[in-house]
């Protein structure tokens, strides 16, 4: 696959049959109560063990406490743990040094201010992920199926791996890659029906979609 590709937000075994058959790069599972794709650790335990060992398994979590991503860490078989929070670099530092794991920091983007503060994490982030600033009064921090201005971060370069986020789907995949320089994208909300709600189709023409896409 020229393109690198991580579903997100998958909770059935259908879905995460479509993303790693299909040719999907990572996985990811959400960890966030108030979102409509949260998990339980207890019951994302199976769900996660079914996932082939080619694929990289993330678990995406939004300012947890120590007790929760224990909860976590003790029965979901992770291999990335995903901040997509306000968690600083300290924080991010912290969390990787106690469970061992390559973390991954979400990167909240409106303008170019937003992409300086990347730099910010180059020192304990082991990758980044550049998704659209969620709007006044969300609920969640991302899936929110808005995009940003992908031009804003073509042609930067940081010391880490970086991902696409936000908005992308099927038809908008290969514009997107164009105008950022993406070489990997995460996608949750535009292989729904609706919030939390997986098509399978849709993920395999996501994917697919990538699969077409010449680096």
């Amino acid at each position: 696959m020229a393109i690198d590709v991580k579903i997100c937000g998958l909770s059935t075994p259908e879905a995460v049959g479509a993303a790693t058959r299909g040719g999907a790069k990572y996985v990811g599972f959400v960890f966030f109560p108030p979102s409509p794709r949260n998990l339980n650790p207890m019951d994302a335990a199976p769900l996660v063990r079914t996932v082939p060992p080619n694929v990289t398994r993330v678990g995406l979590v939004v300012d947890g406490e120590d007790s929760f991503l224990d909860a976590i860490m003790s029965h979901v078989p992770l291999d990335v743990l995903q901040f997509h929070g306000s968690e600083s670099p300290q924080r991010v530092a912290e969390i990787k040094n106690r469970y061992g794991l390559p973390v991954m920091k979400s990167v909240a983007v409106a303008g170019p201010g937003d992409i300086e503060k990347a730099c910010a994490y180059e020192g304990s982030a082991d990758r980044l992920l550049f998704d659209a600033r969620p709007p006044a009064g969300a609920s969640r921090p991302g899936g929110n199926a808005l995009a940003f201005d992908w031009e804003l971060i073509r042609d930067q370069t940081w010391k880490v791996p970086w991902m696409l986020a936000g908005g992308l789907t099927a038809e908008n995949l290969a514009e997107a890659v164009a105008a950022s320089g993406a070489a990997c994208v995460d996608v949750s909300s535009g292989v729904e029906d609706a919030p939390g709600v997986k098509n399978i189709e849709k993920i395999t023409a996501f994917l697919q979609a990538a699969a077409e896409i010449e680096a």
